[in-house]
C-alpha cells in the first residue's frame, strides 16, 4: 500500500487541503503512519546514541577532554531546542511537508559535514546545525500525531510511536560500537546521512499533507502573532506544567546517556562494544513501560499513568545516588537500576507529551510541539553538561546520579504543585 493511503479522503488527495476525517483510522493506514513518523522521530535518536560508544575515540582523534566531547551532545540538543521553537510554527503556517523536507535534506548534508570535521570545535558547530535541522523531524511528527487523533487515540498512537522510536537508543549504541570494529568515528556519520537520505525519500514519495489549507489560514498570522501564541502557551498550566515535567524528566535520561559512555569506561572498564549491549538492554526497559502505558489506557487515566512513572524513576535513581555515595557501585547493579529508571521514563513520555499536546488546539498544534521539544532540549542538554564540569571536565558515576536525582525530584515536585494548583481551582469554583 502507498503512503499515500493516509490521506483521509480522495479530495484531500487531489487538493492536500482537506483535514483528517474523523473517527477512527483504518488499522493499515496507522501502521503506515506510525513507521514513517517513527523513522523521522528516530533520527534526532539516532543523531545522539548512535555516536556514544565512540566518545572515547573522539576525544582522543581530535586531542579533546571528555567534557569537550559531552558539548557536542550538548550542542545537537541546543540545536533541536532551537529549531524546534523555529520550525513549529513555520508548520502552522506553511503546512507539515515543506518544513520537513528541507529540515531532513539539510540533516543529511550536515551528517556528512560532521564525518570529515577537523577539530572538536568544528564538529560541535556542525552538530548544532544537525540538531537545528533534526528538530524539524521531531516536531513535525507530533503535530502530525495532534492533526490526526485526539485524546486516548492520541495516547494510544504516542505509545506506539516511541516503541518504534525506543529502538535507537536501544539499537543505536549497538550498531555505532559495531562500525567501530569495520572504521573510525567519522563512519558513524556516513551512516546518519545514509538514513537522512532514506527519511527523504519516505517523505517527498509518500508522507501526506495532513494540515489543511483552512488550517493554516487561522494562523496566518507572523511575527508577533507567533510571538503572541508561545508567550499564551507559557502561561498556560495545563501546557507548561507537563511539558516541564517531560523537560525535566529527559534531564534526567539525558545526563545518563551523555555521562555512562565515560562513567562505564573509566570506572568499570567496558569496552565499547560491552557499553552499547548494557545501553541497548536499558533502552529495552523504555520499550516495555512504553508498552505497558499502553496497555494501561483505559484502565488508569494519563495523570495516574504519568505520576506512577515519575515515582518510580524518583526511588531507582535514589538508589544509584546510594550505591554512588556509599562505593557499593557495580556494573551489574547500576545496570538494573538503570533499566528501571528506563522503564519508568516509558510511562512518562507519552503522557506527559498528550497532556502538553491534547489540550490545545490544532491550529496551534506545530508551535506546542515546538515549545514541547524546545524545553526538554534546552532544559536537558544543559542541565546534562553539568555532570562533566568537575575537576578535569571528568565525568564520575557520583556526579551523573547526583544530577539524575535532583532532576527527578524536580520533575515529580511539579506534578505535585500542578496537581495542588488544580485541586484549588476547583474547590474555588465550588
Amino acid at each position: 500500500m502507498s503512503l499515500t493511503a493516509l490521506r483521509p479522503r480522495p479530495s484531500a488527495a487531489r487538493t492536500a487541503s482537506a483535514a483528517p476525517a474523523p473517527g477512527r483510522k483504518p488499522r493499515s493506514s496507522v501502521v503506515l503512519l506510525v513507521f514513517v513518523l517513527g523513522l523521522l522521530s528516530a533520527t534526532s535518536s539516532l543523531a545522539t546514541d548512535l555516536y556514544l560508544p565512540a566518545f572515547p575515540s573522539i576525544a582522543a582523534d581530535l586531542g579533546a577532554t571528555q567534557s569537550q566531547v559531552q558539548l557536542t551532545l550538548t550542542a545537537i540538543m541546543i540545536g533541536l531546542a532551537v529549531g524546534q521553537l523555529a520550525i513549529g510554527p513555520m508548520s502552522d503556517r506553511w503546512g507539515r511537508r515543506g518544513p520537513l523536507l528541507v529540515g531532513v535534506a539539510v540533516f543529511t548534508l550536515s551528517s556528512l559535514a560532521c564525518a570529515v570535521a577537523p577539530s572538536v570545535e568544528a564538529l560541535s558547530v556542525l552538530r548544532f546545525v544537525q540538531g537545528l535541522a533534526a528538530a524539524a523531524g521531531a516536531v513535525i511528527s507530533r503535530a502530525v500525531v495532534r492533526d490526526t487523533f485526539d485524546g486516548d487515540d492520541g495516547a494510544r498512537f504516542f505509545s506506539r510511536l516511541v516503541l518504534l522510536v525506543g529502538l535507537a537508543p536501544m539499537l543505536g549504541p549497538m550498531l555505532g560500537g559495531q562500525l567501530l570494529l569495520v572504521g573510525s568515528w567519522r563512519l558513524i556519520f556516513v551512516a546518519l546521512a545514509v538514513a537522512g537520505l532514506v527519511n527523504l525519500a519516505f517523505v517527498f514519495f509518500g508522507l501526506p499533507e495532513t494540515l489543511s489549507r483552512e488550517q493554516r489560514g487561522q494562523r496566518g498570522q507572523r511575527g508577533r502573532g507567533s510571538l503572541r501564541v508561545l508567550v499564551r502557551l507559557l502561561l498556560d498550566v495545563r501546557f507548561i506544567a507537563p511539558s516541564l515535567i517531560m523537560a525535566l524528566s529527559f534531564a534526567m535520561t539525558f545526563t545518563y546517556i551523555s555521562a555512562f559512555s565515560f562513567v562505564s569506561h573509566d570506572e568499570f572498564g567496558t569496552t565499547p562494544q560491552q557499553f552499547s549491549l548494557i545501553f541497548g538492554v536499558n533502552s529495552l526497559g523504555m520499550v516495555l513501560g512504553n508498552q505497558v502505558n499502553a496497555a494501561l489506557i483505559g484502565r488508569m487515566d494519563t495523570s495516574r499513568r504519568l505520576l506512577a512513572g515519575l515515582v518510580g524513576s524518583l526511588a531507582s535513581v535514589g538508589v544509584l545516588a546510594a550505591l554512588a555515595l556509599t562505593g557499593g557501585a557495580s556494573l551489574v547493579s547500576v545496570t538494573a537500576v538503570l533499566f528501571v529508571m528506563m522503564f519508568c521514563t516509558g510511562l512518562i513520555s507519552p503522557n506527559a507529551t498528550t497532556l502538553a499536546i491534547a489540550g490545545q488546539p490544532a491550529s496551534v498544534a506545530g508551535a506546542g510541539s515546538a515549545l514541547l521539544g524546545t524545553l526538554q532540549f534546552a532544559i536537558g542538554g544543559g542541565l546534562a553538561a553539568v555532570t562533566g564540569m568537575g575537576e578535569g571536565g571528568q565525568a564520575s558515576i557520583v556526579s551523573m546520579s547526583g544530577v539524575m536525582l535532583a532532576t527527578a525530584a524536580a520533575a515529580l515536585a511539579v506534578f505535585v504543585v500542578q496537581a495542588y494548583l488544580g485541586s484549588a481551582r476547583r474547590s474555588a469554583r465550588v
